[in-house]
């Protein structure tokens, strides 16, 4: 028991008796950090953790030792024997020098640890050592290679780098970061840094000092066009600046983060692997988006800044983000209220603006500009000023956008701030700062005088896509602003009747087709059967008789076409080679004449199936009266 309390009570015994002071630490302050002539240098130091009085305070130079890559403490003048002060000052400082302290008390004395060494700069160089930077401009980048050198009265130095960390202060050498040549330093940082360097030699000079920040490129985006039309494709360009060669180039599209009152990025789909053009196209984007790209090269890649984001706007709502605003028109009066509602599938909304000096505001509950309640914030301005306002969710949807224009001027032109309708109506006035009503105004569209007499009022009864532009109103003399008018196409009740259009249409080809076809086969088939050419060889000399056709002979014929009345066939009997050559004279054309042999008398009745005909037998090119008379009927069978 006696042990444990002993071992207990011993920490405490040694701090009080200052047996433990080497586990205190010392920590130096200097101001200022860098040198102007004339002005003194504050040193201060402070014991951690803090711990009774008693203190009494040393003071050092560190002196650079190459030989062990740290420092040697030198005490400075006046600071042999120890100070009460917690402070010191050092006058007549011109050139970089470093410092540092440490505490001690009691008798034997204790002391605390040393310091960390801290520096103040100069930016003077001096004979016994300077450093140049090379190149020699005012603005460094990642993909510059810099080159630190280091001249003076010593063969033997390194270079020093002191870099601002978040967690603590990272001092340095080149060979940490970079490669050292003899008297020189060269080094590529592929992220952005800002640091102080300087160079100490073997002799212990410290040369003058330069604050160098290396800068990531800048990516600068250009989206055109800045408002959507419909069917316009997006086109995205990338410019590095500074230029240079070998970068591909990386697309995002910007997603509204309501909780970081900023924007995530994603990236946009065929850009995962860069892009070797700098320009991306985007083709159907239909609502309001924000865009943004980089550059990268090398292997590690080191990479430009983002770009700042870049907006294409649409002015049709949809159903998942809308913007209304009151009073609903585009061209206000200075601290008059305008009132921007947002609606859709959200209920957290912020509403932004765009100025025309290409200023990109995020208002959070809509302040600085005025109060937002719910998904509504009102604002006002009391001084010119055009605006573009759309409204963003929290889940990261984007509203149609509109022009917002606050004007100081005592004129302006009503008109609607949201695209109208074609075939609706609309109607533009001229209004005063505070009158309603003014008679005797002047209409233009796009700068041209369309309407002069005593109305007030613009009226256009059915809007068309030619009545999309720019209006202006004039009064007294006094001409307003101008404010573009949108036409966005109407409903399309046509488009829902196209496949009924389009299957209808189909039918009715293929039903002409099919008719046309049969059209055909049956001209075909009809001049297959009753034009005929039917050569006829006499066998006997002397004039042609009459000719009865035998039902033999008539099986060699097909049927005639139902419904022909007179119809010339061939009548073709075996030919005899031995005629060929005089075939021609002997050809004998038969007119057959369909006729109804009802049940006349002196005829006998009709067998079922037959068909008579009237054979009339002439030859080719004779006309007589005779031959007409000398008609036989014959009986034509058809075959079953």
């Amino acid at each position: 028991m006696a042990n444990t309390l002993l071992g207990l009570l011993l920490p405490s015994l040694l701090l009080c008796c200052g047996k433990s002071t080497a586990a205190l630490k010392s920590i130096l302050t200097v101001s200022p950090s860098w040198l102007s002539p004339g002005a003194s240098v504050n040193l201060s130091c402070e014991v951690k953790p803090s711990s009774p009085a008693g203190w009494r305070f040393y003071w050092y130079k560190a002196v650079p030792d190459l030989s062990k890559n740290s420092y040697r403490y030198d005490p400075l003048p006046g600071s042999i024997s120890e100070t009460v002060k917690n402070s010191s000052i050092i006058h007549g400082q011109k050139q970089t020098a470093g410092f540092t302290c440490r505490a001690g008390r009691r008798n034997p004395e204790d002391f605390t640890e040393y310091s960390e060494p801290k520096f103040i700069w100069s930016a003077d160089s001096h004979p016994a050592a300077s450093l140049t930077v090379s190149p020699n401009k005012e603005k460094l980048f990642t993909i510059d290679e810099i080159k630190l050198n280091c001249e003076g009265s010593s063969a033997d130095w390194r270079v020093r780098r002191f870099k601002e960390s978040y967690y603590e202060p990272d001092l340095s050498h080149c060979s940490n970061w970079g490669t050292m040549t003899g008297s020189s330093c060269t080094f590529m940082s592929p992220h952005y840094h800002r640091a102080v360097y300087w160079c100490e030699s073997g002799s212990g000079e410290f040369s003058n000092a330069v604050n160098i920040t290396i800068y990531p490129p800048d990516s600068v985006l250009t989206v055109s066009p800045s408002w959507l039309n419909p069917g316009i494709s997006v086109t995205l360009s990338c410019e590095v600046k500074p230029s240079s060669a070998g970068w591909r180039f990386y697309w995002y599209k910007a997603v509204p983060d309501l909780s970081k009152n900023s924007y995530r990025y994603e990236l946009l789909p065929g850009s995962i692997n860069g892009t070797v053009e700098n320009y991306f196209i985007i083709h159907g984007q239909k609502q309001t988006a924000g865009y943004l790209c980089r550059a990268g090269r090398g292997n590690p890649e080191v990479f430009a800044f983002y770009s700042y984001p870049k907006f294409i706007w649409s002015a049709d709502p949809h159903p998942a983000a809308t913007l209304s605003v009151s009073p609903d028109r585009e061209q206000h009066f200075t601290s008059e209220s305008v009132t921007l509602t947002c609606g859709g599938n959200s209920t957290e909304w912020r509403a932004k603006e765009f100025t025309e000096s290409g200023h990109l505001f995020y208002i959070d509950n809509c302040s600085p500009l005025g109060t937002m309640t719910g998904s509504s914030c009102t604002f006002n301005r009391t001084w010119t000023h055009k605006l573009v306002v759309w409204c963003e969710s929290r889940s990261g949807e984007f509203s149609n956008a509109v022009n917002i224009t606050f004007q100081y001027e005592d004129l302006l032109l009503v008109s609607p701030v949201h695209p109208v309708t074609e075939g609706a109506s609309v109607t533009l006035s001229c209004r005063r700062r505070g009158e309603n009503k003014l008679s005797d105004v002047i209409f233009y569209h796009n700068d041209k005088l369309i309407q002069n007499d005593s109305r007030g009022e613009l009226k256009i009864s059915a809007v068309s896509q030619s009545d999309e532009g720019f209006y202006k109103c004039e009064h007294s003399g006094e001409v307003s602003p101008q404010s573009w008018m949108g036409v966005k196409a109407g409903s399309k009740q046509s488009s829902s009747s196209f496949p009924v259009i389009w299957v209808v249409g189909s039918v009715c080809g293929v039903v002409l087709v099919v008719l046309l076809l049969l059209l055909c086969c049956f001209i075909k088939f009809k001049d297959h059967f009753c034009l005929r050419l039917v050569r006829s060889e006499s066998r006997g000399r002397g004039s042609r008789t009459n000719h009865t056709v035998s039902q033999s002979e008539a099986n060699e014929y097909s049927s005639p076409l139902h419904g022909t009345s007179n119809l010339y066939d061939s009548v073709r009997p075996s030919e005899d080679p031995v005629n060929d050559a005089n075939e021609h004279q002997h050809i004998t054309y038969s007119l057959l004449e369909f006729k109804n042999s009802g049940n006349k008398r002196g005829h006998r009745e009709p067998q079922e199936g037959a068909v008579y005909a009237d054979v009339r037998a002439g030859a080719a090119g004779s006309s007589s009266p005779a031959a007409a008379d000398a008609a036989v009927y014959s009986e034509v069978k058809s075959g079953h």
